[in-house]
Formats: C-alpha cells, sequence, structure tokens
C-alpha cells in the first residue's frame, strides 16, 4: 500500500500542523460508501465502538507485561456524549490510543490487501456495491455516512502529554494531523453530523443502537445520565441536576454467557464485530469444554469471502484470549489451513497470560486445542449440509479451499471426503452440487469404482471423448475442473469402500458392469487389429509409449491414455507454470476400431498413412485438452489430407 502523500505542509511549528491527501483507494472508497450505505447509515456506531473495543483489548494485553501503560486508570471504558445544539456525536475510549505514524497510517490509507482488487469489483450499483463494501469491512471511514467533518483526539498509552495528536478531515481529499497537548490516553473521536443526520444527536437514538449493535462487547459502553432532585410535590428542583455515567450495555463476554440465554440475533451481532463483516453468518458453533482441557469457543461460517482468501499467508485464524483476556486478532494455530475461513472465538485456561506466536507453536496443548477445533469446525459443516440451499451457497464460496484438507489433513480425510461436491454427469451442469455419497447410492450393479475425469475447464470434461463409453453404459462420472482438482484426487484414495479411477489413465475396467460376452468381443476386435495398431506404433515411433484398439469411445476416432500412476495433464500444467521441469510422459494412443476415420487409415498406405496416424494422434491430444508441440505441423498434414 502506498502511504498518504503530501500535498501540502504548512509548519506550525508549536503544534506541527501538516495537511495530506488521502490514499488514491480511501477517496474512491469513501465516494462509494457514503452513497452506497446510505440506507443503513446507523452502521457507523457500530463500527466506531468495534474499533474502540479493540483499542481497550489491546491495552489490556499490552499492560500484562507493563502495568504503568494504565496511567493509573485501569477501568477501561467507551464513553458516548451527544451536543444537540452543536449537532455532534462524540465516542471516547480510554484505550492504547494511537501516536502521529500510527494516525497518519490507520487514517490516511487502507492498510489492507486486496484493496485494488476490490474497488475493480465495484460496479456503480448502489444495492450491490453496499454488500461488497460491507465485505470488505469500512471501520473508522463509515463515519462519513453520518458527518461532514471528523475530528480525532488520541494519545499513546505510555506516552507524554504533549505527544498527542489532532486529526481532521471532511472526507474530500484531504485531512489535516497536528500535536496537541492531550492528558488522557486514548483516543476521542467527534463525529460532526450532516443536516439529514441530526436524527442520532438523540439520547434514546444512540442507546438504542448501542443495545442493538454492541450488547455483547465485553468492555462498558457508558453514557450521561442526569437526574434532578424533586419536591414534595413532585417538581424539579432547579440547579439540583446531578449527572452520572450510565452503561448502557451488557458488558459481559458473549462467549462466556450460556447457550441458551443467547438469542440468534446477538451470535449475528457478535459475528459482525468479530469478522468486521456487515452480513450474517450461515451458522455457527458454541462450545464450552471441561476437564483435561478447559476452555470455551464460538466458531462461524461467513457467507462470504474475504478478499484475500487465497492468500495463505493473509491474516486469519481466530480472536484468542486466556481467560477473558485479550492475547491476539488472527491465532492461525488453533484452525488447519483449509478451514481458514472459519472466524471466531478462542478463550482458554490453558495457556499462560504472556503467549507469543512462537510460544504457541511449542506448547503441546495448543496441537489438541487445533485438533478439537477442527472437528467442531468440520461437525458444523456437516450440520450445515442437511440444509442443501445453505450448503450450495457454502460451496460455492468456500468449497475449493476446503478441497485443500484431504491433502493437509489425512486423519479427517474421510470426514472431509463427505463435505465435498462435484459437477457430474448425472445432471451435465458445471454447478458442483453431488455428494460422493449421493454417487454412491447411484451407482450401477457391478460398479466397483467412482470414476470422474479431470480437464481444465467444465466443457472440456464434460465433452471429453473418455465418456463416451460410461454414458453409453449409464455409468455416473465425476467432472471435474477446478486447478485443485487433480492435486485433491492425488489424495482421495478411496470413499466408502469404493476406490477413484481417472477415466484418462490406465486400462479402462467396468468390472461386472459389462457381460463376458462383450468382454471376448473385445478381445477378438483387438487381435484382429494387430496389425494396424503395429503400423501406427511404427509411424509414430517415439511420439507415443504405445498403441491400442479401445472400447472406451463411440463417437471419437481415438484418445490418449496416460499410465495409471503418472501426474495428470492438468497438474502437470500448473507445476510447468510455476516453474518446475518435469520429465516428458509420453501418452497411450487408443484406437477407436469402429469408426470410419480408423477405417479409412486402415486402408490408407505409405505417406498419407503416416500424415493420418499423426492426425489422429494430434486430434486426441487437443480433444484432452493438451497442447500441440508444433501446431503449425498439425494445421499442415490436415490440409494435406484434405486436399488430396
Amino acid at each position: 500500500m502506498t502511504t498518504a502523500t503530501h500535498e501540502q505542509a504548512t509548519d506550525k511549528s508549536a503544534n506541527h500542523e501538516e495537511t495530506l491527501g488521502f490514499q488514491t483507494e480511501v477517496k474512491q472508497l469513501l465516494n462509494l460508501m457514503i452513497h452506497s450505505l446510505y440506507s443503513n447509515r446507523e452502521i457507523f456506531l457500530r463500527e466506531l465502538i468495534s474499533n474502540a473495543a479493540d483499542a481497550c483489548d489491546k491495552l489490556r494485553y499490552a499492560a500484562l507485561d507493563n502495568d504503568a501503560l494504565y496511567e493509573g486508570d485501569s477501568e477501561l471504558r467507551i464513553e458516548i456524549e451527544h451536543d444537540r445544539d452543536a449537532n455532534t456525536i462524540t465516542l471516547r475510549d480510554n484505550g492504547v490510543g494511537m501516536n502521529r505514524e500510527d494516525v497518519i497510517a490507520n487514517l490516511g490509507t487502507i492498510a489492507r490487501s486486496g484493496t485494488a482488487e476490490f474497488l475493480k469489483q465495484l460496479s456503480g450499483e448502489q444495492q450491490k456495491d453496499a454488500k461488497l463494501i460491507g465485505q470488505f469491512g469500512v471501520g473508522f471511514y463509515s463515519g462519513f455516512i453520518v458527518a461532514d467533518e471528523i475530528s480525532v483526539r488520541t494519545r499513546k498509552a505510555g506516552t507524554q502529554a504533549s505527544e498527542g495528536v489532532e486529526w481532521r478531515s471532511k472526507g474530500e481529499g484531504e485531512f489535516t494531523v497536528a500535536d496537541i497537548e492531550r492528558a488522557q490516553h486514548g483516543t476521542e473521536i467527534t463525529l460532526h453530523l450532516k443536516e439529514d443526520a441530526k436524527e442520532f444527536a438523540d439520547d434514546y437514538r444512540l442507546q438504542g443502537l448501542v443495545r442493538k449493535y454492541s450488547d455483547h462487547i465485553e468492555v462498558p459502553v457508558r453514557m450521561p445520565k442526569t437526574e434532578t432532585a424533586k419536591d414534595d410535590e413532585g417538581n424539579s428542583i432547579e440547579g439540583s441536576e446531578v449527572t452520572t455515567w450510565e452503561t448502557v450495555n451488557e458488558a459481559t463476554a458473549l462467549w462466556s454467557r450460556p447457550k441458551s440465554e443467547v438469542s440468534d440475533d446477538e451470535y449475528k451481532a457478535f459475528y459482525k464485530h468479530v469478522a468486521h463483516d456487515f452480513s450474517d453468518p450461515l451458522t455457527w458453533s458454541h462450545n464450552k469444554v471441561e476437564g483435561k482441557l478447559e476452555y470455551t469457543s464460538l466458531l462461524y461460517v461467513p457467507g462470504r469471502a474475504p478478499f484475500d482468501m487465497f492468500d495463505r499467508d493473509g491474516a486469519r485464524g481466530v480472536k484468542l484470549y486466556v481467560q477473558r483476556v485479550f492475547i491476539m486478532d488472527d491465532a492461525e494455530q488453533f484452525l488447519p489451513l483449509y478451514l481458514r475461513f472459519i472466524k471466531g472465538v478462542l478463550d482458554t485456561r490453558e495457556l499462560s497470560l504472556n503467549v507469543s506466536r512462537e510460544l504457541l507453536q511449542q506448547d503441546p496443548n495448543v496441537d489438541k486445542i487445533k485438533s478439537a477445533l477442527t472437528k467442531r469446525g468440520l461437525d458444523m459443516l456437516k450440520k450445515l449440509a442437511k440444509d442443501k440451499e445453505q450448503y450450495q451457497t457454502f460451496w460455492n464460496t468456500f468449497g475449493s479451499v476446503l478441497k485443500e484438507g484431504p491433502g493437509e489433513d489425512p486423519s479427517n480425510r474421510e470426514k472431509i471426503a463427505s463435505l465435498l461436491r462435484f459437477a457430474s454427469t448425472h445432471t451435465d451442469t458445471a454447478t458442483q452440487e453431488h455428494a460422493l455419497a449421493d454417487y454412491v447410492e447411484r451407482m450401477k450393479e457391478g460398479q466397483q469404482k467412482i470414476y470422474y475425469v479431470v480437464a481444465d475447464s467444465f466443457n472440456a470434461a464434460k465433452n471429453s471423448p473418455h465418456l463416451e463409453i460410461f454414458r453409453k453404459k449409464g455409468i455416473e462420472v465425476l467432472l471435474l475442473s477446478d486447478r485443485i482438482d487433480d492435486w485433491l484426487m492425488s489424495h482421495l484414495t478411496e470413499f466408502d469402500g469404493k476406490t477413484f479411477a481417472d477415466v484418462a489413465k490406465g486400462e479402462l475396467d467396468l468390472g461386472d458392469v459389462e457381460d463376458e460376452a462383450e468382454k471376448k468381443a473385445q478381445e477378438e476386435t483387438a487381435k484382429a487389429k494387430e496389425d494396424l495398431v503395429k503400423r501406427v506404433k511404427e509411424a509414430l515411433g517415439d511420439g507415443v509409449q504405445e498403441v491400442k484398439v479401445t472400447h472406451r469411445l463411440t463417437d471419437s476416432p481415438a484418445c490418449v491414455v496416460l499410465p495409471e500412476h503418472e501426474m495428470g495433464y492438468q497438474m502437470r500444467r500448473i507445476m510447468e507454470a510455476a516453474g518446475q521441469p518435469l520429465p516428458e510422459v509420453k501418452p497411450i494412443l487408443e484406437l477407436n476400431p469402429s469408426h470410419a476415420l480408423v477405417a479409412r487409415l486402415e486402408g490408407a498406405e505409405g505417406d498419407l498413412f503416416a500424415q493420418l496416424a499423426y492426425i489422429l494422434l494430434d486430434q486426441a491430444i487437443i480433444a484432452e485438452g493438451g497442447h500441440l508441440d508444433d501446431p503449425a505441423a498439425y494445421v499442415k498434414r490436415l490440409n494435406s489430407v484434405l486436399t488430396a
């Protein structure tokens, strides 16, 4: 990410004030957000309270090693007040605070991978963009939905009072940063409300929003409450007003409450706080474990994918607490990579309060909790799978990540396999909706294997010549076309006692689906064509490993097959694209003895025979989705035969 750029700088030596330009992406996002999220303006308060709660959590953690950071004020809190006459709302916390560098980095740029990619996906259609922006998470910037100017006054805990910083902006092209004196550590944000947002400068409105969006936050959210003494007749006594601070939210850790006391709406609201997401989760699992290991987990499956989901080095993991003390935001050690989409909270007694990422890697309790949370995550998906529509939403979003599972987690391979979904010749649609259990249930009598084909695209898989005999016999074949599929199948050897068979590799074995008469007829055909096979092998020389007649084709003249344990074409192309050289593998050419082109080949002599043999080989490679070493030679041969 680029940092904020200097548009102009004015040195007012007393307070070192300078005006800086927003990062380009921030300008675009602010403009889109202000207009797209107009119908859901109230979320600004949830976002600002969420940030303030995180700042309090971070100070509590930092103070474990240095109690002086509290500066004598260890009662962490968030305070909200408003001034109806000035048309402002002020939100403050006594959390960790920011120094000048933090302010410029956090409030002038979006320090997040995938920003440019995110902006490309915005369409200008407000309803659609509102969902995307919510998925991206807008945090602090959401204040500009209701404010035409925001000022932030902050000081990092543990620094001098003279190191306070003020940030001001109207949310257009620039912002101003100045040094100030600030006795209190933490952050204070003042929103100067727009004319059409005055409704928010109201006690009841603000209290309602806190309870709606932030009841689950453990840090108390307080608002001023003014009470007046009354005389014997019940009249207010002038000048007797006393203002106290009243805690508006529940202020207890939601995950520590019994499940029976937490409503679905509260679970959903907490997810939005944890994941910084606007949309509801698909499902969640709240679990308390006692005994040898003591911990509480609250895990969520999101309805949307983050923009950095395929960045295996990106931030992921659960929020880690030790005895309700926040430790870290993205503790990745507690879930495997293939479940990196799961969000949530883990609160445990089994770790020390000063645990670090390095110590987590060495603690044996971490592996035990990881194993238990992995099982919990898979069970959560199994339960979700009972709702076909909901599970399809999950699969369309996260299926390709879950496919990493069988290779990464052999101990849970069967469980993960039952959660996988595939496209299939059963429906011939690109939607990956068929479970392996459904395939096994539909298997033909006498069928011993689960058949599949791998190709670079769905259409290439669906129209593969290798499927011809299977379609003729009514045998279902799984159609695999994701980049990861070849790798997946190299780790998925069996399911429910049935082995997997790639229809484009090795000998074709349909098991007991074929009767003895068919097998005998195939043997006789192979014997009758021995001379043709020998001639083709001589003509193609080193271009092929072997030539044979086949019964797997009904419409195509020929196909290429790889040896059974050889790496597939798709996987080879991925490895080569990654710069990993692989030894060349010669294909096996199989000919359809009943095809007219093969009959013509059989009757040809000399140069025409060789040209036809090469054309059949090249066409078979193309049909397989392969690439020819010399496409021009193929075109030349084809033209020569066509004009002969």
